[in-house]
């Protein structure tokens, strides 16, 4: 039987305050119930990043130097180009822009959003490429975004705030699908800037960046439950996207690959 593991993530998507900026962020109790037995799980924590990463053995000096690494990559940049910080919908990077900021900007592109929502899912992503020499496993979490690669099913639950729903659901990953981004926003959980009033919009990529800046244009769609099936009608026409996953207060919407299991 294939080896199960439970990864609960909270709703957050990638926003510019996740990197860049001072606040009190909420207590991440979530990360009490996101561990399980078969890896070695540590935190990065660099300025204002806060990561928590599953991986075979404890490699959390090799996380943190690439988490530097993007980090000043990132930083550099937006000193260069400010726009990219502030926009809410899509920019030009400069033409010598760093990868990452090339690949946050295209996601921003195909989503319609700003650069900045895919940040969480651009870290995690650029991160495990680091680290995937290092660990077969890894599970990747940035602000409530998970980053899944490895050779074992996995099980990754979802947080939904105060809906009846938060915790009691989540989306099974075969081997397979693997690697694989879950990246979540939320209208009414955390900082993330959301225009709607989900209690999770989750969207599945391999591209992590996609996921991220997809989930919060995902978000911003929905409002009422009516709106639930018409975003996943338009959130589906977006090239790249496995599936995605609507929670409002009792409400419920899916579409593509969400293999969904009880908790």
């Amino acid at each position: 039987m294939p080896h199960e593991d439970t990864a609960r993530s909270p709703a957050g998507a990638g926003s510019l305050t996740k990197l860049m900026m001072n606040r009190n962020e909420e207590p991440r109790t979530y990360r009490k119930i996101f561990k399980s037995g078969d890896l070695t799980y540590f935190t990065v924590k660099v300025k204002q990043t806060d990561l928590c990463i599953g991986a075979t053995t404890d490699i959390r000096k090799q996380a943190e130097q690439s988490v530097c690494k993007y980090r000043q990559q990132v930083e550099e940049y937006i000193r260069r180009q400010p726009v990219f910080l502030h926009s809410l919908v899509p920019i030009e990077p400069l033409q010598d822009a760093p990868e990452i900021v090339h690949h946050m900007c295209r996601a921003a592109q195909v989503a319609g959003v700003g650069p900045m929502a895919a940040i969480a899912g651009a870290v995690s992503m650029y991160v495990s490429y680091d680290l995937a020499p290092l660990s077969q496993e890894l599970m990747i979490e940035n602000g409530g975004d998970l980053y899944i690669a490895g050779r074992k099913e996995r099980i990754a639950g979802i947080y939904a705030g105060a809906s009846p729903l938060s915790y009691k659901i989540g989306l099974r990953l075969s081997p397979e699908e693997l690697p694989m981004a879950i990246c979540t926003s939320s209208g009414t959980v955390g900082h993330s800037l959301s225009f709607g009033r989900t209690d999770a919009a989750v969207i599945l990529s391999k591209d992590a960046c996609l996921a991220d800046a997809a989930a919060t244009a995902l978000g911003n769609l929905v409002r009422t439950a009516d709106d639930i099936e018409p975003a996943l009608e338009k959130i589906q026409t977006i090239k790249g996207i496995s599936g995605a996953l609507v929670i409002m207060g009792s409400s419920m919407g899916a579409w593509g690959g969400i293999k969904l299991v009880k908790l």
